[in-house]
Order: C-alpha cells, then sequence, then structure tokens
C-alpha cells in the first residue's frame, strides 16, 4: 500500500506533461491538411483557367473559369488574384497562369497567414 501511495498523481503529472505536445500535433494536422486543400483548389484554378485561355483566348472567361474551379475559396477568390503570361494566346505559344491567394489560419499557432500559389501552363491553339 505505501508503494502505491508515492504513485499517485503520477499519471496526472505524465498527461500534463503530453498534453501540449499533442494539441500541437493535432493542431498542426489540422491546419496542414486546410492549407493542402486550398493549393489543390488554386492549382485546379490555373489549370481550369490556362485551358479557357487555350481554346478560346478570352481572359475575362478564364478568369470565371478559374473563380468558379476554386468552389471552397470562392468568396476570397477574385479576378486580382489571377495573372496571365500574356495577353493574348497565340497559336503555338505558351500560356501560363499563375492564381495566388493568401490564406488566413485556423488556429493562429503557426503564424497570422500564408500566401498560396497554383500555376498552370499550356499550349495555345486549342
Amino acid at each position: 500500500m505505501r508503494r502505491r501511495s508515492r504513485e499517485r498523481g503520477a499519471a496526472a503529472v505524465e498527461f500534463a506533461l503530453i498534453i501540449p505536445v499533442l494539441l500541437l500535433l493535432v493542431l498542426g494536422v489540422m491546419e496542414f491538411s486546410r492549407l493542402y486543400n486550398q493549393q489543390i483548389s488554386l492549382s485546379n484554378a490555373a489549370r481550369s483557367a490556362a485551358r479557357v485561355m487555350a481554346i478560346s483566348n478570352d481572359q475575362g472567361e478564364a478568369v470565371n473559369a478559374a473563380i468558379a474551379a476554386a468552389p471552397a475559396l470562392n468568396p476570397l477568390l477574385s479576378a486580382g488574384n489571377v495573372a496571365f503570361s500574356s495577353g493574348a494566346c497565340t497559336a503555338g505559344a505558351i500560356m501560363s497562369v499563375t492564381v495566388t491567394y493568401e490564406s488566413t489560419l485556423l488556429t493562429g499557432a503557426f503564424g497570422p497567414a500564408f500566401n498560396l500559389t497554383g500555376e498552370a501552363a499550356t499550349p495555345c491553339g486549342g
């Protein structure tokens, strides 16, 4: 009986030492998965805009395609986030599209925000 009384609070102390590490790990997984999902959406948006530019050579339509291709970012993604390598897509040229987005973090434990970029390139001429 005497031995148990000396170890009475050992589990609570061990839990108190481990819980900050576990919480940091869980928050890191949450933030990483959210940022990774947004990065995939940005790459998809850039790919859609490049495809539309290669086919129709209309920047307005390409911007709308980029915004529609990233529905999770739709309220915050605008025409100012989409940049084209050139104004027109001539036959045989390569059209590059870059979509940028500043993602705010959920927890703030790893900084206030991250700048994410999606890029795509496709040959012009449909």
